[in-house]
C-alpha cells in the first residue's frame, strides 16, 4: 500500500527565512512555491532524491499551521506517505481503527490528492497520505 515517503512537512514562520538554510547552506533547489487556499498555507517544495521537504507557512493567523507553531513551535509537522490508491488506503485505515482527519481526499500541492490520519491513532505522528 505505501510506495515511499513522499515528503516531510516542516512548519515555519517564514518560508523566505527558512529557505536560507535549505538553499544556501544545504544546497537544495526550490521546485515550487505555491499557496494552498483550502489549507491556508504557503508551501515550498524542495526535492531530495525521490522525496522532498515541504516548508509550510501559514497564510492565516488562525490556520492549522499557525496554530501548530503557536502550540509546538517551528519544526517537523507531518510525514507524508505516497500511496497508489488513496481512497482504498483510507478505507483500510478506517477498517483498522485509525481515526481519519479527512474521510475523503482533498487537493494538495503539485496536483496531488491528500488525506490526513489523526495522530491519536498513529503514535502521535501526523501522517498524510498522498496520491500523485
Amino acid at each position: 500500500m505505501i510506495k515511499k515517503i513522499n515528503h516531510i512537512g516542516i512548519a515555519v514562520n517564514s518560508i523566505d527565512q527558512a529557505l536560507k538554510l535549505y538553499t544556501e547552506v544545504l544546497g537544495l533547489d526550490v521546485k515550487e512555491i505555491a499557496v494552498v487556499e483550502e489549507q491556508r498555507t504557503r508551501t515550498a517544495i524542495l526535492p531530495v532524491g525521490e522525496s522532498s521537504i515541504e516548508l509550510l507557512e501559514s497564510t492565516d493567523p488562525e490556520g492549522p499551521v499557525a496554530k501548530y507553531i503557536a502550540k509546538f513551535g517551528e519544526g517537523m509537522h507531518h510525514l507524508a506517505l505516497e500511496v497508489a490508491d488513496i481512497e482504498e488506503a483510507l478505507r483500510q485505515m478506517s477498517q483498522n481503527g485509525i481515526p481519519l482527519i479527512d474521510e475523503k481526499p482533498r487537493k494538495g500541492v503539485e496536483d496531488t490528492s491528500i488525506a490526513f490520519l489523526h495522530p491519536k491513532g498513529t503514535g502521535r505522528v501526523l501522517l498524510e497520505l498522498v496520491q500523485g
